[in-house]
């Protein structure tokens, strides 16, 4: 994995702080360049490694350029990480592969768990190897309203780096040094919470609202962020106002009912 952010080392962070080690999570930032990766590479926008016998995912729900009778549309591949290009916590036991879907179109009353004014999103987790048949053609969308939503094929290149909390999830008496960090640190913006693009793991930022903490439907259990989708020019992709749609599952259980939101 490769270093391309720009910001403190780890250890230098700490060094300044030691308070935040506690509250350090691994994340893994997900570059994306124009290329046409195959199905058994991780990619974003790309091919999926999808078993031929298992229904491609549709959305029927209402949204702002369907069909009154609810004609469904196929879905489009969003991301596809394989766990020998990502390693880290957020993989469940005997999981290598995490693929991300969505409806290309814009849903303004979703299902509770979905973000309104966004995509409507699917989650699967795999094992590569039980993938005997793969599906030779994925289906394409029968309609979609924004070309932001399809996202262009993309190759990626992860970095591995260690992301640290919003100040307001932070206990009280850290945050003002917090502050004291992040203003002493680059060019002005915060390179210590925040870091920018398509992300697997780590935290939420929480510069445009107030933290938002999920709890599973199923267990109660606070739910930690899994991947983030990013506005970028690579793939194309614009959701919100050039904000990040993120996905929160349960640490508890990653076949419990996961949460998105859009920042």
């Amino acid at each position: 994995m490769m270093t391309r952010t720009s910001r403190p080392t780890t250890e230098e962070i700490l060094a300044a702080l030691p308070e935040l080690a506690p509250h350090a999570r691994d994340a893994v930032i997900l570059h994306p360049e124009r290329a046409e990766p195959d199905s058994r590479s991780s990619s974003l926008g790309g091919p999926l490694l999808w078993p031929s016998d298992e229904p491609w995912p549709e959305c029927s729900l209402p949204d702002e350029s369907g069909p009154a009778d609810g004609t469904p549309t196929a879905m489009v591949p969003v991301a596809q990480v394989f766990r020998s290009d990502v390693p880290g916590p957020w993989w469940p036991a005997d999981v290598d592969l995490l693929q991300i879907l969505w409806c290309p179109n814009e849903h303004w009353d979703p299902p509770g768990r979905q973000a309104d004014v966004s995509p409507v999103v699917e989650l699967r987790w795999r094992r590569a190897a039980d993938v005997a048949s793969q599906l030779s053609t994925l289906p394409a969308p029968s309609r979609f309203e924004e070309d932001g939503y399809l996202p262009r094929a993309c190759a990626v290149t992860a970095e591995r780096v260690t992301d640290f909390p919003f100040r307001e999830e932070l206990p009280v008496e850290l945050r003002p040094r917090l502050e004291e960090l992040v203003r002493a640190t680059g060019d002005g913006g915060d390179v210590i919470t925040r870091l920018a693009g398509w992300k697997i793991g780590g935290w939420p930022t929480w510069h445009l609202t107030h933290p938002t903490a999920f709890a599973c439907d199923e267990c109660g259990t606070t739910m930690t962020l899994l991947f983030t989708v990013a506005s970028d020019s690579e793939t194309e992709v614009i959701v919100g106002r050039s904000g990040d749609l993120r996905i929160f599952t349960c640490p508890a259980d990653h076949r419990h009912a996961f949460q998105v939101d859009l920042h």
